[in-house]
């Protein structure tokens, strides 16, 4: 499962450059414990165990990184990306030389566990409110240089992807509107810009009560609200009274506590940072078994 916005090619380019600065950082000139004290003719294999409940995820990342490292190693899965896993089951096995397979032992279990924990969060927060019919959404809360990655591992989780960054959609908050100097001045120069630049891209806008929510209705050219911070009357109150004409998004607070009650106002998305940024890594460990 790869991202909608970025085609496999980009995403695979990505993920190269990507483990070659992760090797680059962990490696430097070499893994010398290992070169040190293992033979380089010795083959082992190794068993991904999984010791913890979730969704696993970064199965394709893990493949990519062996490979990259060294052609020869060779790799069965059992359970692929987005798949259920639990304590006790082994994801994938992989062979090869000892000396290749340790060199990037804790590269792949960083990332995977990383991305699991991701995935399992999001799933969760999806079949809690799944009945409701509500899109949930990431956020940009992302670790700097890992946005792709934690992003994919959103959608191996069931959830879908906001904007990837500041350049793919137009999305007017608070400090926008009150440099703009308003609702009305913020979204016509936004228009305008679109209009000068030749971009086709969506608008959003945050509101904060119920006034600029009247302007903002009298407005044209909008895809969306964000209806940040409104407690869960006036979420309801607010998506009643824009009664489908726009699409809205709620964000803001949002943790599984309250979730289930914020789908159930009708609004049409629900954005959440913690499915990225407040998350705990699922418990993976890589065990060698001499051949």
């Amino acid at each position: 499962m790869i991202l909608d916005f970025v085609s496999p090619i980009v995403f695979d380019k990505y993920l190269d450059n990507l483990i070659n600065l992760a090797l680059n950082e962990d490696i430097g000139s070499g893994d010398h414990t290992s070169l040190s004290c293992i033979p380089g003719n010795n083959i082992v294999e190794a068993r991904q165990l999984v010791k913890d409940d979730g969704i696993l995820a970064g199965v394709y990342l893990a493949e990519r990184i062996f490979k990259f490292v060294d052609p020869s190693v060779k790799m069965k899965i059992f359970y692929q990306d987005g798949q259920r896993v639990k304590f006790g089951d082994i994801s994938f096995t992989v062979s090869g030389p000892a000396q290749s397979i340790l060199a990037v032992e804790r590269l792949v279990l960083n990332f995977m566990q990383r991305l699991s924990g991701i995935a399992t969060k999001t799933n969760y927060f999806v079949n809690k409110i799944r009945h409701t019919g509500v899109t949930l959404l990431d956020t940009r809360k992302t670790t700097p240089g890992l946005r792709l990655l934690e992003k994919w591992a959103v959608k191996i989780g069931g959830g879908n992807n906001h904007r990837i960054g500041l350049y793919d959609m137009i999305l007017i908050k608070d400090n926008h509107v009150d440099y703009a100097g308003g609702v009305t001045n913020a979204v016509n120069l936004a228009k305008n810009y679109l209009k000068d630049k030749g971009l086709d891209l969506e608008i959003e806008i945050e509101i904060r009560d119920f006034n600029e929510l009247d302007e903002v209705l009298q407005l044209s050219g909008i895809q969306r609200l964000l209806l940040d911070n409104f407690d869960i009357d006036n979420l309801k109150k607010a998506v009643s009274i824009v009664n489908h004409k726009i699409k809205t998004e709620a964000s803001g607070g949002i943790n599984e506590d309250n979730i289930l009650n914020y789908a159930e106002t009708g609004v049409d998305y629900i954005s959440c940072g913690m499915l990225t940024n407040s998350v705990r890594s699922l418990d993976l460990s890589l065990k060698l078994f001499k051949f």
